[in-house]
């Protein structure tokens, strides 16, 4: 084989147009991921990019937004109990899901109805 896959860059997730300042106010302040700067070429069209570990959440606007209620990130932490309470803390609502073997998880909803993962493997 001539190529091989090293991994996801990052992850694109739509908002509605507008909507930077709440998912600068979720990402970055309630879950904690830092911002990073977009290009220049493509800050025209709006959205805006955090660091989460090695990757990368791409937070694009739509002016036809749909939330993804299915299709979602999974986000890989350390101390899942430890974030569990820091959402908790900032009223976050958490769905549970034991249904993975060897996993503890739960999703969250972002403001824009998108649906998050955060899982921690036992």
């Amino acid at each position: 084989m001539l190529y091989q896959f090293l991994g996801i860059d990052h992850v694109q997730l739509a908002a509605p147009k507008g909507s930077e300042e709440l998912a600068r106010k979720f990402y970055g302040e309630t879950l904690g991921m830092d911002e990073i700067p977009k290009p220049e070429t493509l800050r025209v069209r709006g959205g805006v990019w955090f660091q989460c570990g090695t990757h990368q959440v791409h937070i694009g606007v739509q002016e036809d937004f749909v939330a993804a209620r299915k299709a979602h990130p999974a986000f890989h932490v350390q101390n899942l109990a430890d974030f569990r309470k820091h959402l908790l803390g900032q009223d976050v609502r958490l769905q549970d899901d034991d249904a993975l073997e060897g996993a503890d998880r739960f999703y969250v909803d972002d403001p824009f109805g998108n649906r998050l993962e955060f899982l921690e493997w036992q």
